[in-house]
């Protein structure tokens, strides 16, 4: 196992990756760039390359930079070899910079006037109502290998790590519908390669939830056709531990959401080609760090923890996502922010699993 540090940018923060492989063998990674930290104006959406199994990566390209904070980045590859690259857009800095003004705030050490008056500026590039209207959940779709991309467009739902392609033919999008009048979560499809979208689904909510609590879903395809989608829960009963709802019918229905006895989030799931399924998490707590599992039986039950990493400085880290490689080698990539520093940089790490 290796782990290293993959972002070209250590002076800026980056945030909320996802890795995919393309079926040429490519790696493609997306995050969000351009940042001051967690919450700030500045994000937009970036991605890297590498052609050598993630011994290398290109120099990063902005794909979108709207004129308020774009996040959390996701990316999969259809069948027709198109690239589709998830974001949504937040106004959560407005808070922070407010505190800011008022002499208020503690999210930064070093509120200079220099630095407020730069959150001042990118503010004010969109009048309030326009800033309203930029609120969304946006897709980016590229049909020649990511060398040119179309403009963002609005789909259902988000999610971090976006939708994945199906057997059948679709692709699926299990995750949240935001900054709409009824917030729902559940599951999108689309028949035509991520061009346009329909709510296929709702996923229901145990006994005693409120499904606001229910976030950042990722969903995966085990060999028997079930769909397994987990779900980042903040509710009182399992809090932060990994919840679990499946499918049988190609996701017209869904069951209850259960516990999987896993403390971490959010995750991301993938089928490894033995058709055992991996789930990769952060573990935003004392060992800080992130943990994966194996589940041998299409999600029924998983294995018990194995440490990608435990150095972690502090919580500021996780959103792991996974690709195998030809040789069975896996690749899983992350974000933290590191001791010392106040940037969180993108970390890979290159392992096996025995067995």
């Amino acid at each position: 196992m290796r782990v290293r540090t993959i972002s070209k940018r250590p002076d800026l923060y980056h945030g909320w990756p996802t890795v995919a492989r393309r079926s040429n063998g490519e790696l493609i990674v997306v995050c969000s760039g351009g940042r001051q930290g967690h919450v700030c104006p500045f994000g937009w959406v970036e991605m890297m390359r590498s052609r050598d199994g993630g011994e290398s990566w290109s120099w990063p390209r902005i794909l979108t930079d709207s004129a308020i904070d774009d996040r959390d980045a996701g990316v999969c590859e259809t069948a027709e070899g198109s690239l589709l690259v998830t974001t949504f857009t937040s106004l959560a800095y407005v808070e922070y910079l407010n505190q800011a003004e008022a002499g208020t705030s503690d999210r930064f050490t070093d509120w200079t006037a220099e630095r407020i008056s730069a959150w001042q500026s990118a503010h004010a590039r969109m009048p309030a109502a326009e800033r309203e209207q930029m609120l969304g959940t946006w897709m980016l779709r590229s049909t020649d290998g990511g060398v040119t991309w179309s403009a963002p467009y609005r789909v259902p739902v988000n999610s971090p790590h976006g939708p994945i392609a199906l057997s059948d033919g679709r692709i699926i999008y299990a995750g949240k519908r935001l900054w709409h009048e009824k917030r729902r979560i559940g599951v999108a499809d689309s028949r035509d390669d991520g061009m346009t979208w329909r709510w296929l689904a709702e996923i229901p909510t145990r006994d005693g939830d409120d499904f606001a609590e229910y976030h950042e879903l990722h969903i995966a395809e085990a060999t028997n056709g079930r769909l397994i989608a987990q779900i980042r829960n903040h509710n009182k009963s399992n809090e932060r531990e990994i919840l679990q709802t499946e499918s049988d019918d190609g996701g017209l229905t869904w069951s209850t959401p259960h516990a999987t006895g896993v403390w971490g989030l959010p995750s991301h799931l993938l089928r490894l080609r033995d058709g055992r399924l991996l789930m990769s998490y952060g573990h935003r707590r004392p060992p800080f760090g992130n943990q994966a599992r194996l589940s041998e039986d299409s999600g029924v039950s998983w294995s018990g923890p194995m440490t990608l990493s435990d150095d972690g400085a502090g919580g500021d880290l996780g959103y792991p996502s996974t690709v195998e490689l030809d040789d069975g080698s896996l690749v899983t990539i992350w974000y933290e922010r590191m001791a010392g520093s106040p940037y969180a940089v993108l970390r890979q790490a290159t392992w096996r699993v025995s067995g």
